[in-house]
């Protein structure tokens, strides 16, 4: 399978750069569903008549293998070549879906577990990182704005995915359109089966369009010394073995960890959510499930949009500035939506946009950040590394979100007032992320390698 290798993938001179992006958002957009989970989650508490903890680990441990896969696969990826990588996160990906849906159709949940969660979060991992160091070396004049191309179409992915799901369950389901309308689990399980050959026709397409750059190329016209001149961005390079030794390296983990589990145990549970926090005293929700799984969308909407806007202007404010906001305003707005979110739904929608906005910013700012503390050489290696933030996020918001809501009372009967204790949590923990990111200084000279490396060089040991 040579065709697959890297050097098959070098641009000949003249390629147009910008014709990359769209490969990379062929298979994040794909990848992107995972935020769409909570459109059948109601359905699969129903099927398999489970509570939300033991469902919602089916998304906790696809999020724990994406980070895992992603820093155990970094340096393979970037050895190999995206299209490789893509094409291999495919056929994981497809394969997850297809397990998950026989545990859906014989109710056997561990399979959904192994299928959706194990063997499709591998596919995550790889997935997600494979375009992301090719788009920094497409673009090292603006790598927050190649960041926020690679990584966009992964908030977005469950703006497509989310009403095409609520449209195929209702398609798949023929009780859909009664009152209070949940999926039965063959219709889940007929979407599963669905989702998996679209995207891997999807993914495929982008494994065979993208392209890497000459090792001699750079844009016309650029200047790297401008680069270099920012605060807090190198001239040097650090090897992804060295990285994990600074301490830049953990304050990122921490500043990650701290920005995701506040935004993805909402996300975890978005459409039941804003049903239960507008719900009556009759125990119906002024929002019905069709309308709830637009909201997902539209937190899809703003997931795509913050990963692409902010990680942009990080190129402006620095990437330190821009965490700031992230993890400052972000805290103000969770306290907002806890106290007073469930006065109008105009202030909900508006708040729960924004701070999703930011929870995907964080994500496409976080590869630019560490291309300006640890240089080009190995960024796509060190970037899997820092995503086992993301799996310890994994497990944790949706665990506090899911406990805490279990405690107060069954799905359906929830209110606004069970989601205040996970929201204040929250809270807290955007406090914590906005101290660590104030510590963040640039990387001590024995870290840095003598000078920049080429692919495959020998990399120095740096002091302790």
């Amino acid at each position: 399978m040579s065709w697959l290798d890297r050097d098959r993938t070098i641009a000949p001179p003249g390629f147009n750069r910008w014709l990359i992006p769209p490969a990379a958002l062929a298979v994040h957009l794909c990848i992107g569903q995972a935020y769409a989970t909570s459109v059948y989650k109601t359905a699969l508490v129903a099927h398999f008549e489970a509570s939300l903890v033991q469902i919602g680990v089916i998304f906790s441990i696809a999020i724990v293998m994406l980070g895992l896969s992603a820093a155990i696969m970094g340096t393979w990826v970037d050895t190999n070549g995206p299209r490789k990588a893509m094409f291999v996160a495919a056929l994981f990906w497809s394969g997850g879906f297809l397990i998950g849906s026989l545990g859906i159709f014989t109710n056997q949940l561990w399979l959904v577990y192994v299928g959706y969660g194990f063997i499709g979060g591998i596919g995550l991992g790889i997935g997600y990182i494979s375009p992301v160091s090719t788009l920094i070396k497409w673009f090292p004049d603006r790598p927050g704005l190649a960041t926020g191309m690679a990584i966009m179409g992964f908030g977005g992915g469950a703006l497509i995915a989310s009403p095409l799901s609520t449209a195929l369950l209702a398609l798949y389901d023929p009780n859909s359109g009664t009152a209070n309308w949940v999926a039965s689990g063959d219709s889940v399980g007929k979407l599963f089966l669905t989702l998996a050959v679209v995207y891997l026709a999807y993914m495929m397409f982008g494994a065979f369009t993208i392209k890497v750059p000459a090792a001699d190329w750079v844009p016309a016209g650029f200047d790297p010394s401008k680069v270099r001149a920012k605060a807090l961005v190198t001239n040097n390079h650090v090897s992804a073995k060295n990285a994990i030794r600074t301490r830049q390296f953990w304050l990122l983990w921490v500043v990650l960890f701290c920005n995701v589990t506040a935004g993805i145990g909402i996300l975890e549970q978005a459409a039941p959510m804003i049903q239960d926090f507008f719900r009556q005293n009759d125990g119906n929700s002024l929002v019905s499930a069709t309308v709830a799984g637009g909201f997902v969308g539209l937190l899809s909407l703003g997931n795509m949009g913050g990963r692409f806007a902010w990680s942009a202007t990080s190129d402006k404010t620095g990437r330190k500035n821009i965490y700031m906001m992230y993890l400052g305003v972000g805290t103000v707005l969770y306290l907002l939506l806890a106290l007073f979110g469930s006065s109008t739904t105009v202030l909900y929608v508006l708040l729960a946009f924004i701070i999703i906005s930011f929870y995907g910013g964080g994500f496409s700012t976080a590869p630019a950040y560490l291309r300006d503390l640890f240089g080009t050489f190995q960024v796509g290696a060190i970037h899997g590394r820092l995503l086992t933030a993301w799996s310890a996020a994994g497990i944790a918001g949706p665990l506090i979100v899911n406990s805490f809501l279990d405690a107060q009372g069954a799905p359906g009967e929830l209110t606004a007032a069970a989601y205040q204790p996970a929201l204040l949590t929250m809270v807290g923990l955007l406090v914590v992320g906005f101290v660590a990111n104030l510590f963040v200084r640039p990387v001590h000279t024995d870290f840095h390698e003598p000078e920049k490396p080429l692919a495959g060089a020998k990399v120095k040991k740096a002091h302790a």
